[in-house]
């Protein structure tokens, strides 16, 4: 079983948004998928409270318990487990970096949020974890996303070549118990979260050529990191 955990000290940057569809894409990969929710405002056990399907498995969960709860859920068969994390814990972000295979940190394109974002990479780093920065609640243009990435490049971070819109899709489905790529199938944030889920399995799964490839293609296509 590999695991993934979303980190990060800030609030609203979009974790459990994150967290739930990629559960969901794994699910639909015919990944048996879990979902450990740490926070506990609980955000992502109540979206799955409104679903009316079991593609992904939800259990809220103390931090302390994690260690325990991934084995028992490796035993049991699941291929992929997801850890959704509170902003402002830092024990708990490290307990969650602890055990992940690979770890996500969204921000959003602010020159401050990603400041703010520096010591989340010290405690990544502190477990020497693979880990990425990906940008969420992107704007369709202005300079803050530019801006964004060279302060990400100056932690020395590496940065994801996904990015994720400021799409009413994404709130939408959470408000629905539903992922973005499941109310709107061929719009762009379902596009957003394939090529995302394809960069996280590139990670998980280092044999995974197609990732490999999408994302190569990505780097070829955009002259490097985008």
């Amino acid at each position: 079983m590999k695991t993934l955990a979303i980190v990060s000290q800030k609030g609203g940057v979009g974790k459990t948004t994150l967290a739930t569809a990629l559960a969901v894409e794994a699910g639909r990969a015919g990944k048996k998928t879990v979902v450990f929710d740490l926070d506990p405002q609980a955000s992502a056990s109540f979206w799955k409270d409104t679903r009316q399907d079991e593609l992904v498995a939800m259990t809220a969960i103390p931090a302390a318990r994690l260690g325990h709860v991934l084995k028992a859920a490796g035993d049991a068969g699941c291929d992929l487990a997801i850890i959704d994390t509170p902003p402002f814990s830092k024990d708990i972000a490290y307990e969650a970096a602890q055990h992940a295979d690979f770890v996500l940190l969204p921000t959003r394109p602010a020159v401050l949020d990603v400041m703010a974002m520096n010591k989340t990479i010290e405690l990544v780093r502190h477990y020497d974890k693979p880990f990425a920065a990906v940008l969420t609640f992107c704007p369709p243009f202005g300079r803050e996303v530019d801006d964004t990435l060279q302060v990400i490049s100056q932690l020395g971070a590496e940065i994801c070549p996904v990015r994720i819109g400021n799409r009413i899709a994404y709130s939408r489905a959470q408000q629905t118990g539903r992922a973005a790529q499941e109310i709107e199938p061929d719009g762009k944030a379902a596009q957003e979260i394939k090529e995302l889920y394809a960069y996280v399995c590139m990670h998980l799964y280092a044999k995974n050529p197609v990732a490999r490839s999408m994302n190569d293609g990505r780097k070829r296509a955009s002259g490097g990191s985008r």
